[in-house]
């Protein structure tokens, strides 16, 4: 149920956002410069509610629905809950200290927690196959995991584009750590599975 009630939270207010009422969406901008200073700290969880566009939206919301509904229910809506805000929480953490001094800086959209499920899932499920376009091919989940690292800590190195690459390493990462910390035991039968 928890993971239901987050997309449609987070379809719903985009949606209002990008429709109906911009400045919910520029309420909801994380600003790093400004978390402390205006005590701005509702942000850090409301960011991840509103998208830059409907793009944007759908490809976040497409990659919740692949990973998301199988990911709760092997590890149960508490713990997927807190998975989710522990990824939206360390996405924002880390974009906070490299933007902490940057008062023009700001972020929004929920990538980092996404990613953090997208994880997770990999370590739950490493037998499963990941597409991503353009590529037409299915790439072994273990295989893009560490893809996807090493490009994605390359990129927020870079600082190219308007990608906030940081969020994403951060969120990716805490999903792996998330489970080390809840469920040792899942990252030992991972590995079993992928070393045989």
């Amino acid at each position: 149920m928890g993971a239901i009630i987050i997309l449609a939270a987070t379809v719903a207010i985009s949606l209002l956002g990008l429709w109906a009422s911009p400045a919910l969406i520029e309420r909801s901008l994380f600003r790093p410069y400004w978390f402390l200073r205006r005590r701005e700290y509702w942000t850090a969880l409301a960011n991840g509610f509103v998208h830059a566009d409907l793009g944007h939206l759908l490809f976040n919301a497409l990659t919740y629905w692949f990973f998301a509904f199988g990911l709760q229910r092997v590890i149960g809506t508490p713990r997927f809950v807190a998975l989710y805000l522990l990824g939206l929480v360390a996405s924002n953490t880390g974009t906070y200290f490299k933007h902490r001094r940057d008062p023009d800086y700001a972020c929004l959209g929920a990538s980092g927690a996404i990613l953090a499920v997208l994880f997770a899932s990999i370590v739950y499920f490493p037998r499963q196959s990941i597409m991503i376009m353009p590529i037409p091919l299915p790439i072994p989940a273990p295989l893009f995991a560490v893809g996807y690292l090493f490009y994605t800590f390359y990129a927020a190195r870079a600082q190219r584009g308007r990608i906030n690459h940081d969020a994403h390493l951060d969120g990716a990462l805490a999903g792996l750590i998330f489970v080390a910390v809840t469920d040792p035991s899942a990252w030992e039968r991972a590995w079993r599975m992928v070393v045989g």
